[in-house]
C-alpha cells in the first residue's frame, strides 16, 4: 500500500489545484525579484536626495538583503514548526506593511531600518514558497515546476526596471518606485488565505485527519482514480512547539548539518557563490552603466533588458532540467554567468558590447538559479526541506547582504571590475566542482528518498 506522501506525488498535474497554489507561491516570489532589483535603482537616487557617499549607498542594498537573511532563517524555521500556510501568508504582509513605511521615510536613517525589516518579511518567501510548491508537485514533473518557480524573477525584477525608468523623470520617484510595488502585494496577502496546508507536512507532524482530507480533496479535483493509502507516522520531536523560536532557529540548523555535512555544504557553496555574483551586478549595474556616461534613463534601461533577458534564461532551464539533470545544467551554466561579467568589465567601453554582454549574463544567471532553487529543495526530507533551504538561502543572503558595501567601498575601487569579477567567477567554479563530487543527482526521485550514502557521489545522468 503506497502512503499519502506517494499519492500526492502521483497525482496527474491540474492547472487549477497545483498550479493555483503553483501561481500564488510565484507571485510572492515575483515581489522578492522586485524588491531585489529595485535596491539598484533605487541606489543613485537616494545618494543623490541624502547626499550619500559610495559606501553610504553600498548600505541601501545592504540593509535589505541582511534582513532577508534573517528572515530566510526565521521564516524557514517557523514554516516547518508552524506550517506553510500560515507562514506562507505572514511573510508578504510583512514585506508590504514595512515597504509602505518606508515610502515615507523623512531621513536615510530610517529607510534603512524599514528596509532591513521588510527584508526579514519578504526573505521568508523564497524558502517558504519553494517548500509548498515542490511538496504539492507531481514528483515527475517537479523539476520543471520549480525551474518554472524562477520565471516569476526576471518577471518581477523587469517589472521593476520598467517602472523606475518610467518614473525616474518625476521628483521622488523613489518613493513612488516603492508604494507601486506593494498595492499588488496587499491583494496577494488576501489571495494566499485559499492555499491548503502542505499534506506532506500535516502527516509528517502527525495530523493525520487533516492530511487526509487535503489529500482526498486533491484527487477528487484532479480526477485520479481513489485508492487506499497510509500515513507515513510523525518524525520523533516533530510536533514539538514550545521551544522558542531562536532555540528551535539553532537546532533545526544542527539537525540540517547532522543530516549531511557534505549536502549542506554543497547548498550552500552554490548559494553564496552563485546569488554573490548575481546580487553585486543587480545591485550596481545602474550606477556602473552611470560612471560610463550614461543618463538614468538609459542605464535603468540597459539594466532593465539584462532583468527581461532572464525571461529566456529560465524557459531554457525548464527544457533542460529533467532532459540532462540538475548538476549539468548548474555546472555549464553558473560558470558561463560569471565569464560574462568578466567579458562586460572588459568590453564596457563600448555601449552596445556591455549591453550585450549583461544580456548574456542575464541570460545564464537565471538559468543556473532556478534549477539551483529546486536542486537544493529536493535534497532535504520534508521535515527539513522549508528550513535546509533557509539556512542555505540565508547564507548567501548574509554574505551577499554585504557585497554591495564591499563592492562599492573596496572591490570596485581597489582591483577594478574585470579582477573582481574574475575572483566571483571563479568562486563559482569551485561550488560546481565541488557539488560534482558530492551531492546526488535528483531527477526523478521521490522525494524523501534522494540522498542516501551510497547516491553521495552520483553523476548527473
Amino acid at each position: 500500500m503506497r502512503t499519502g506522501e506517494q499519492v500526492v506525488q502521483s497525482l496527474p498535474w491540474r492547472w487549477n489545484v497545483q498550479g493555483k497554489i503553483f501561481i500564488i507561491g510565484g507571485l510572492g516570489y515575483m515581489f522578492d525579484a522586485w524588491d531585489v532589483a529595485l535596491n539598484g535603482f533605487l541606489t543613485p537616487l537616494l545618494g543623490l536626495e541624502f547626499g550619500l557617499s559610495t559606501g553610504q549607498r553600498g548600505l541601501v542594498a545592504t540593509a535589505n538583503l541582511v534582513g532577508m537573511a534573517v528572515g530566510a532563517v526565521l521564516w524557514g524555521t517557523i514554516a516547518d514548526r508552524m506550517g506553510r500556510k500560515r507562514a506562507f501568508s505572514i511573510t508578504i504582509a510583512i514585506f508590504a506593511l514595512f515597504s509602505v513605511l518606508g515610502a515615507l521615510s523623512p531621513n536615510w536613517e530610517i529607510f534603512l531600518l524599514l528596509r532591513f525589516l521588510a527584508g526579514v518579511g519578504l526573505g521568508g518567501c523564497i524558502p517558504v514558497d519553494y517548500a509548498i510548491v515542490s511538496e504539492f508537485s507531481p514528483a515527475k514533473l517537479r523539476g520543471k515546476i520549480l525551474a518554472a518557480m524562477d520565471g516569476w524573477w526576471p518577471i518581477g525584477a523587469t517589472m521593476a526596471g520598467v517602472s523606475a525608468t518610467l518614473l525616474v523623470p518625476f521628483a521622488g520617484n523613489w518613493r513612488w518606485m516603492l508604494a507601486l510595488m506593494v498595492l499588488p502585494a496587499l491583494l496577494l496577502v488576501w489571495i494566499r488565505r485559499g492555499v491548503p496546508e502542505s499534506p506532506l507536512y500535516l502527516a509528517r507532524t502527525g495530523r493525520e485527519e487533516e492530511a487526509r482530507a487535503v489529500i482526498d480533496d486533491m484527487v477528487r479535483r484532479t480526477g485520479a482514480t481513489p485508492e487506499p493509502y497510509v500515513i507515513t507516522a510523525a518524525a520523533p520531536g516533530a510536533t514539538t512547539s514550545d521551544k522558542r523560536w531562536l532555540a528551535a532557529g539553532v537546532e533545526q540548523l544542527r539537525m540540517v548539518w547532522s543530516f549531511s555535512p557534505q549536502i549542506t555544504g554543497v547548498a550552500w557553496s552554490l548559494f553564496i557563490s552563485v546569488m554573490v555574483v548575481y546580487y553585486a551586478a543587480l545591485s550596481w549595474m545602474p550606477s556602473i552603466l552611470r560612471s560610463q556616461g550614461m543618463d538614468d534613463v538609459a542605464a535603468f534601461a540597459s539594466t532593465t533588458i539584462m532583468n527581461a533577458v532572464g525571461i529566456l534564461g529560465v524557459i531554457t532551464s525548464v527544457l533542460l532540467v529533467e532532459l540532462v539533470g540538475r548538476k549539468w545544467v548548474i555546472g555549464v551554466a553558473g560558470p558561463l554567468a560569471g565569464l560574462a561579467l568578466v567579458v562586460f568589465a572588459l568590453v564596457m567601453d563600448s555601449p552596445t558590447a556591455a549591453i550585450a554582454t549583461i544580456a548574456v549574463f542575464g541570460f545564464f544567471a537565471l538559468v543556473v538559479i532556478p534549477v539551483m532553487y529546486a536542486y537544493v529543495s529536493e535534497l532535504y526530507p520534508t521535515e527539513l526541506r522549508a528550513s535546509g533551504f533557509g539556512w542555505a538561502s540565508s547564507s548567501s543572503r548574509a554574505v551577499t547582504g554585504f557585497v554591495p558595501l564591499i563592492f562599492g567601498t573596496l572591490l570596485w575601487p581597489v582591483l577594478g571590475l574585470p579582477l573582481t569579477f574574475t575572483v566571483m567567477a571563479l568562486l563559482v567554479v569551485a561550488a560546481v566542482v565541488f557539488m560534482a563530487f558530492c551531492a546526488p543527482e535528483t531527477r526523478g526521485r521521490e522525494l524523501d528518498r534522494i540522498t542516501g550514502t551510497e547516491e553521495k557521489l552520483d553523476t548527473p545522468a
